[in-house]
């Protein structure tokens, strides 16, 4: 369980599959690897047409609905998967070079460590163009933070941290559930969007020339984005899982904005 997300590049995988299809049968297959290997690690191997498990959804009239899962359902669902790998392999929106590369999770929970991350990443008043951006942002666009805030009544299960670490900006404390907030409760991230979130989170320089800062949300081509803006956030063996996985989405993120396409997300 996790924050899924998907550049979503145009590309003939999605339009056979839909992007519904393509990313429930990409998390049915993990969700079914993992389960085998549960059983596996317990010493049970039964075939997977053996095995099952409980799924609780939650209906809109707020109630729950059980429903067990045979674990060979979803592999036989992923062998849809199989034709369209080859589509795969010289699409730019491939972020890891492997089958449907478009697409990444950041695990759930998500680690004291990385909410940190995530807080220094923020600009104070060293960069007082984007430090304004932020301020309006969060207040003119009414990131409270309480939505992200229920999520700790489950302790441990979506947020390590059972209360929101902040920082305090002088002018501005932004806690971490304002981030969560900011950063994957918006909906789709669209390329403007993408370009203010890349800077807020050094993703991309804090420090740009005003002309480059006016051509961000439509910037000339692939090329000026290479050349003025490049990619910031590399990997680090001292990373946790969490830090890890945010850089991995940031850089989806960076790779959507490159290609002028949304980022999607499922929450």
């Amino acid at each position: 369980m996790g924050i899924d997300y998907l550049v979503d590049f145009d590309c003939e995988p999605k339009r056979a599959l839909t992007v519904e299809g393509l990313m429930g049968r990409l998390k049915g297959r993990d969700r079914a690897e993992r389960i085998i290997r549960l059983y596996r690690d317990h010493g049970d191997y039964r075939p997977p047409a053996e095995m099952a498990f409980e799924m609780v959804r939650r209906l809109p009239d707020g109630s729950e609905e059980t429903e067990l899962i045979v674990v060979q359902d979803l592999l036989d669902a992923a062998q849809d998967l199989l034709p369209w790998e080859a589509h795969c392999a010289h699409c730019p929106a491939n972020l890891w070079g492997q089958p449907f590369g478009c697409t990444g999770t950041i695990n759930y929970p998500i680690s004291a460590a990385g909410e940190r991350w995530l807080l220094e990443q923020l600009p104070d008043n060293r960069h007082p163009l984007l430090f304004l951006l932020l301020q309006q942002a969060i207040r003119d666009l009414g990131y409270t933070g309480e939505t992200a805030a229920a999520l700790r009544t489950q302790p441990g299960v979506f947020l390590e941290s059972e209360r929101a670490l902040q920082r305090d900006l002088e002018a501005l404390t932004v806690s971490g559930d304002q981030v969560f907030e900011l950063l994957f409760l918006s909906g789709p991230i669209y390329p403007a969007h993408g370009s203010v979130l890349l800077q807020f989170f050094g993703a991309v320089s804090p420090d740009l020339d005003a002309d480059v800062m006016m051509q961000l949300a439509h910037p000339p081509s692939q090329a000026w984005i290479d050349e003025h803006i490049p990619f910031l956030h590399l990997p680090d063996p001292e990373d946790d899982a969490t830090i890890t996985a945010l850089k991995r989405f940031f850089y989806a993120l960076y790779v959507a904005y490159r290609l002028g396409v949304p980022l999607l997300l499922d929450v």
